[in-house]
């Protein structure tokens, strides 16, 4: 029995040692992986970097991590126009399959989902700013964006007729979609300006606009978004996404 014991006791302490190593082990390797991340983007801040399963050493051994999540805070992602960006919020990923070299200087995910979220006031920024003339003295230009409910978004378009400026803006319903690389914004019906109504093209012009986001971190692509309270949400996906090297 007292050997049994013994055993036991020294079956306890070499798990317990085991695994602290292990945790010791995963706590290098997300502060590595974060590094480099950090490094390959091009981040002002860190990244989080937390892998998941247990044991770590044994997935160490094999080469390749089962999930790695990833979290930056403020991205900003490329829009293909004179060098501009637009931040992306909380951009969250769950990297699945991950092949890894032994100093983690290259890392690719077999695949790879994840959320984000741009605000209103960042992608006001996409649409006409400047008062634009829709027809024959009458100009307009969006002013605000905010959530519309069920999945819309509620653009406000002020208007200025013949020299005076409407007192309340114009609220149009749009639809948010996402078309490959491109947010685009839609509205579902079309405004008059003061009783004046102008050629559908004339009034897209100012109600609708698009976003092109391109660049996104490891080359995972927009997939969904829709419109919520503070901003528009997006999820991403990729295949083969590259975390460093």
């Amino acid at each position: 029995m007292r050997a049994l014991r013994i055993l036991l006791v020294v079956v306890v302490v070499l798990g317990g040692l085991f695994v602290l190593a292990d945790r010791l082990a995963v706590n290098f390797a997300e502060g590595e992986v974060a590094d480099k991340v950090k490094a390959r983007e091009g981040l002002a801040a860190t990244p989080d970097v937390s892998i998941k399963g247990f044991p770590f050493l044994t997935q160490v051994v094999g080469g390749s991590l089962d999930d790695v999540e990833i979290g930056i805070s403020d991205y900003e992602a490329a829009t293909g126009t004179g060098g501009r960006t637009i931040r992306i919020d909380d951009l969250q990923a769950d990297m699945k399959g991950v092949e890894f070299s032994g100093d983690y200087s290259s890392a690719t995910a077999a695949s790879a989902t994840g959320t984000a979220s741009i605000t209103y006031a960042e992608l006001l920024k996409t649409a006409k700013s400047e008062p634009t003339q829709v027809v024959r003295g009458v100009t307009a230009n969006v002013i605000g964006l905010s959530d519309g409910g069920n999945g819309k978004i509620k653009v406000a378009v002020q208007a200025t007729v013949l020299g005076t400026r409407l007192p309340q803006p114009v609220y149009v319903l749009s639809t948010v979609t996402v078309e490959g690389d491109t947010v685009r914004v839609h509205a579902d019906s079309l405004p008059s300006f003061g009783g004046v109504r102008a050629a559908e093209n004339e009034v897209r012009s100012i109600t609708d606009f698009q976003q092109k986001i391109d660049d996104l971190p490891g080359g995972i692509k927009l997939d969904k978004v829709v419109a919520a309270q503070n901003g528009v949400d997006i999820t991403v996906k990729g295949s083969n996404v590259r975390l460093a090297g």
